[in-house]
């Protein structure tokens, strides 16, 4: 492959060249895509799938995808199953301390629509008026096949400079705001950590 090609290949032209701010964003996509570390809030059956996915056989870490332990460290935040009201809470809390760009992967049926549990008063039933959702993983419960096919996909919308969900939700906040208010009355936790 020739070096035209490589960098028509990473979505750099030759505009781009002359236009600095433009040139360095889309070489900074092109590194952040290759390094997404991941925060799993795992809350149903989909969470299941992530260890044979992290493991040899399909060896996520080997395409520059890890686990991190803190909201924090994270680039993506894997949502694995229904959301409770009561967890809707923590994970807004959890998506709003990630460092910007970030995220957000919601895992089978669940996180679209409630899943088996679409008619619980106690379920929500789609993730993406509460949170900006930038990739849904097929299936009930996603095979690894699939979560893999995702990520790669999500390095790819990143590279380009699709993935702007983050984005979104800045633009949209009272929007998502009020969403929220409405199901959970008020989004602030009371308890000994958050007065």
């Amino acid at each position: 492959m020739t070096n035209e090609e490589k960098i028509e290949q990473m979505n750099i032209f030759e505009e781009d060249l002359n236009d600095t701010i433009t040139f360095w964003e889309k070489i900074k996509n092109i590194f952040r895509g290759k390094s997404l570390w991941m925060l799993h809030y795992c809350t149903g059956c989909g969470a299941v799938e992530l260890p044979p996915t992290m493991t040899a056989r399909f060896d996520m870490e080997r395409l520059g995808m890890g686990p991190m332990a803190t909201p924090r460290q994270a680039d993506v935040l894997l949502i694995t199953g229904y959301l409770s009201v009561k967890t809707l809470r923590r994970v807004i809390y959890t998506y709003e301390q990630m460092m910007t760009p970030k995220y957000l992967v919601g895992f089978g049926s669940c996180t679209i629509n409630g899943g088996i549990y679409y008619d619980s008063y106690a379920v929500i039933n789609r993730l993406d008026y509460y949170l900006p959702v930038d990739l849904y993983v097929a299936g009930c419960m996603p095979r690894p096949e699939a979560i893999m096919n995702t990520f790669k996909t999500l390095e790819n919308m990143i590279t380009k400079g699709e993935a702007n969900g983050w984005k979104k939700y800045v633009e949209n906040y009272d929007w998502y705001r009020n969403n929220q208010i409405r199901s959970l009355g008020e989004v602030y936790v009371k308890d000994e950590f958050h007065e």
